[in-house]
This record gives structure tokens, C-alpha cells and sequence, in this order.
């Protein structure tokens, strides 16, 4: 009797200094689980007195019952105690978790998508396993040309098609100018091509795939003060309205003439003077945006458009590129990074 009137004991003191219901659950398993000391006492009945043994049997149910109780209780009033302590007042805001947003990426095609809607700009989308021909043979670069070896372009393992030629991942959006020409097939054209592009690079400015939109516009007495207006119209609409174009006289093959674009630096603001010394992102004030000029005649001749009646312009300009100079990003990896921490900011 001893043994369990000192259990007992044992048991009331520890119940007085629980105070929440993981210690009550704890205390549940310590004297009524499977190698609890309810158990191990029981286990030990046979070591008492034949003549004492149903008394002693007797007893210690009776314990057992009264600490199930006893626990039974103690689960209620702390857990009744929680309750009123946690009275949900439904007046006060509900808690924030934490969402998803769109990538900086998507937020500036679909704010470039916006900007040229504006003008009567049509956003089309052509493939990206693409054709030799309308990569470059539609594109006025013959065979020869620096661009179409495999140190540029991502050749794909596939059947050459007998008039197409070889299949790529295209490298450029040019290659959905001929397309564009060929559904329309009478003008005007006003195209706003925005895709995935694919060369083998691999630096702080340079990835693998990366997102070009291109621009089209081919109508009767198109001219470049179009093709001006149209690129200071887009950078005062995506830049902000301090921000100047500017073309420089350059070489592509599509195009004749042919420029690069410079934008005001959006760290200087063309000053090329930044906190009292010259502009680490310039140097010039200025930026290079990307390419454009206006459509060479033999790119409209295979897009069967006659450019003795019909004359345009094109551009292309990396997507990634426009973000790194509106928001002065170093290191255009970030993007694909997957780092959180990056993409939160914008």
C-alpha cells in the first residue's frame, strides 16, 4: 500500500504544475502508457503476498481510474483556459502570408505589349524551332555569314528539310519578319514580336535563351522620322519622359540603312556624371538599347512584298536588356537565378 499511496502522491504534486496540454500529455504517458508506471507496478503484483494480492489489485485500478480522471479534467480546463484566452476578435485584419507575383520578366512583356497596342501595334508570336531560311536566307545573310556557324547558333540534330534547310532554335525574333509578310501578304504591317531566342552564350550580360521583341512596320512612304518617333514614343513611355533615343549609323544585314539605338543613361541621365565622377554604367551618357533601320529590299522580296511600292522599318531589342538599364541590374543571370531575395524587389 505504501507504493501506491506514494505513486499517488507523486502523481497530485506533478498534476498542480502543469500548465499547458502538451505537459498534460506528457504526464499521460507517463504513468498510464504502455511502459508507464501504472504498468510497471502491475508488472510487480506478483511479487506481493498471495493473501494481499486481490486488495493490492484492487487499489491500483482505483489509481489507475482516478489519475485517468484526474488527466481527463486537467485536458479540459486547459484547453477551455486556451480557448478564452484566444477569443478571435473578427474586427482585426487577417494574417498575411506570404504570394506569389508575376516574374520582372513577364511585367515587362506585357508593359511593352501595352505601350505598342497604343499605336496600333498587333503582338504575334512565331516559332522558336525555327528554319535555316527564315533565320537567315530570308533575312538577306547568305551561307557565308559569321552568324550562321555553330560558335552562334544552336543547330538542332533533325532531317534537313529539302527547301528549308537545317532546323535551329532561332536566335533572333527577325525570324518571324518573312512570316508576318507572308500572312498579311498586302501592307500595312504593324507586328510586335515578343519570344524566347537561343545563342550559346554565357556571361553576366549574356544567357543561353534570352527574350527579344521585334518590332515591324511596313506601309506606303514609311520613312526613319517614323522609325524616330516610333523608338522615342516607346522610350519615354517605358523609360520615362526624361529619357532621350538616339540612332547610330551601324551594319546589319536586314536592314539598309541600318543603326544601333542610344538611350539617355537612366543612372546619369545623360550627364555622364554620377555622384562627382564619371558614370561607371556609361561613361558616354548614353546606353545602347539594341538594333534597327530600315528593311532591306531583298528581306521584302521573300516576304513577297514589291519595295518599289511598300518601304518599313524593324527593330530588335533584348527584353532582359531594357529591364537591366531601367532598373540598373549588373548581371543579367539574376534573372533565371531563382534567388527570391532578387525577384521581391521588383
Amino acid at each position: 500500500m505504501d507504493q501506491l499511496t506514494q505513486l499517488r502522491s507523486q502523481f497530485n504534486a506533478e498534476l498542480l504544475e502543469i500548465k499547458s496540454p502538451s505537459e498534460i500529455q506528457l504526464l499521460d504517458t507517463k504513468y498510464l502508457g504502455r511502459n508507464g508506471l501504472i504498468n510497471t507496478v502491475l508488472q510487480h503484483i506478483k511479487e506481493v503476498p498471495a493473501d494481499q494480492k486481490k486488495e493490492y489489485g484492487t487499489n491500483l485500478n482505483e489509481l489507475k481510474q482516478e489519475i485517468i480522471r484526474s488527466i481527463s479534467e486537467k485536458k479540459t480546463f486547459l484547453l477551455q483556459s486556451a480557448e478564452t484566452k484566444q477569443q478571435i476578435d473578427v474586427t482585426l485584419p487577417g494574417t498575411s502570408y506570404p504570394k506569389g507575383s508575376l516574374h520582372l520578366i513577364t511585367i515587362a512583356i506585357d508593359e511593352i505589349t501595352s505601350i505598342f497596342e497604343k499605336i496600333g501595334f498587333i503582338r504575334v508570336s512565331y516559332p522558336e524551332v525555327e528554319y535555316e531560311f527564315f533565320s537567315f536566307e530570308s533575312l538577306n545573310m547568305p551561307k557565308t555569314h559569321a552568324a550562321r556557324d555553330d560558335f552562334e547558333t544552336s543547330f538542332i540534330e533533325a532531317p534537313v528539310h529539302p527547301k528549308w534547310g537545317k532546323m535551329l532554335l532561332t536566335p533572333h525574333t527577325s525570324s518571324g519578319q518573312v512570316r508576318e509578310m507572308w500572312r498579311v501578304k498586302t501592307p500595312p504591317v504593324r507586328m510586335i514580336n515578343i519570344s524566347k531566342t537561343y545563342r550559346p552564350n554565357w556571361d553576366a550580360t549574356h544567357t543561353p535563351m534570352f527574350f527579344q521583341f521585334e518590332g515591324l512596320c511596313l506601309d506606303n512612304g514609311i520613312n526613319i522620322t517614323h522609325l524616330k518617333g516610333t523608338l522615342d514614343y516607346f522610350v519615354k513611355s517605358y523609360f520615362g519622359e526624361d529619357i532621350r533615343a538616339r540612332l547610330r549609323p551601324h551594319h546589319f544585314q536586314f536592314t539598309e540603312p541600318s543603326f544601333e539605338v542610344d538611350v539617355t543613361c537612366t543612372v546619369c541621365k545623360g550627364t555622364s556624371i554620377n555622384n562627382g565622377q564619371k558614370c561607371k554604367i556609361c561613361k558616354s551618357g548614353w546606353l545602347e538599347l539594341g538594333g534597327t533601320g530600315m528593311v532591306h529590299p531583298n528581306v521584302l522580296k521573300s516576304g513577297n512584298i514589291d519595295p518599289k511600292i511598300y518601304t518599313g522599318w524593324a527593330f530588335g531589342f533584348g527584353i532582359e536588356r531594357v529591364i537591366m538599364m531601367k532598373f540598373g541590374i549588373d548581371d543579367i543571370r539574376n534573372y533565371y537565378s531563382g534567388d527570391i531575395r532578387f525577384l521581391e524587389q521588383f
